[in-house]
């Protein structure tokens, strides 16, 4: 049996902490703050991104050099007969293509996975790939494993503000004010790795039953939970955990019987979308 490494980037939302603890090594996801590089959690802490991004700071985010990524491969294949590599999603970034690309020179050693997930329910890709390799899988296995139930996934976000959509070229500027105007709280979705507009509720209060009656439906029409086909919730916010606490309350109400997990979102994901974001996700639980 083969020693198999699971490389992620923070987009997943595991720490560099984290990863060391279960043996999951984080490749962290840099971005530019007024012309400066940082790495989350490396080089800044999240009170600072928020207080600077509030402050209209101009950040604008990249993907790891293929530099660090070649050099974090071969160091890992020192040790390890073969590598799982899951980074975000390519419909929502260019760093996956540019893996795959890097991946064709380490035939039968490297193993980039493509399904289209971030946040939350790539974090619960990431633990699969782990526990598989433990389990003695090979990175071929795993791959295809996790790309067989890429689409069972699915994410619904909230924004606080339309402020950081406008800058992001997401929405126009009129568009912006009238709906900080008229408090419009835009609910956009993740299906598939891609990013769109699901509706446009007023207050907070309605986004959250807008976002549980939309992973209801999905839970009746497309996934149809059951004993042997399970599904996890999970909670992603930025910076207002007391917020993402009380919405997991709700959640946990409207679904009985699921443990519902809560964690923050990446810095490089929370800076187009700002402060005061909730994510409701689900994803189903592979079977091996």
């Amino acid at each position: 049996m083969g020693k198999i490494a699971i490389v992620t980037d923070s987009n997943s939302g595991i720490t560099i902490d984290e990863g060391r603890q279960h043996g999951i090594t984080v490749i962290p996801m840099p971005f530019m703050i007024d012309g400066k590089e940082y790495f989350e959690e490396l080089s800044i802490s999240q009170d600072e991104f928020y207080r600077r991004l509030q402050n209209d700071a101009n950040i604008i985010t990249s993907q790891p050099a293929i530099g660090k990524i070649l050099e974090c491969w071969d160091d890992l294949l020192r040790e390890y007969d073969q590598i799982v590599h899951i980074p975000m999603s390519s419909g929502l970034s260019a760093s996956c293509e540019t893996a795959l690309q890097l991946a064709k020179e380490y035939p039968n050693k490297v193993y980039v996975v493509d399904n289209q997930r971030i946040s939350v329910t790539m974090k619960q890709s990431v633990y699969e790939a782990r526990s598989m390799a433990d389990k003695g899988y090979d990175a071929r296995e795993i791959h295809d494993a996790l790309m067989r139930e890429k689409l069972d996934a699915s994410i619904y976000i909230t924004v606080n503000t339309m402020k950081y959509l406008k800058k992001g070229g997401r929405v126009t500027a009129a568009g912006a004010a009238l709906g900080s105007l008229l408090k419009i709280k835009p609910c956009l979705e993740i299906q598939g790795g891609k990013l769109d507009a699901f509706a446009k509720p007023v207050g907070m209060k309605q986004a959250k039953r807008i976002m549980i009656q939309a992973m209801k439906n999905d839970f009746e029409t497309r996934f149809k939970p059951d004993e042997t086909h399970q599904y996890k919730l999970h909670i992603a916010y930025t910076y207002d955990l007391a917020q993402a606490e009380m919405f997991k309350k709700e959640v946990e109400l409207a679904f009985p019987g699921y443990d519902v997990d809560i964690d923050p979102l990446s810095l490089s994901v929370a800076c187009h979308i700002g402060p005061g974001s909730l994510a409701l996700a689900c994803a189903k639980v592979l079977n091996f």
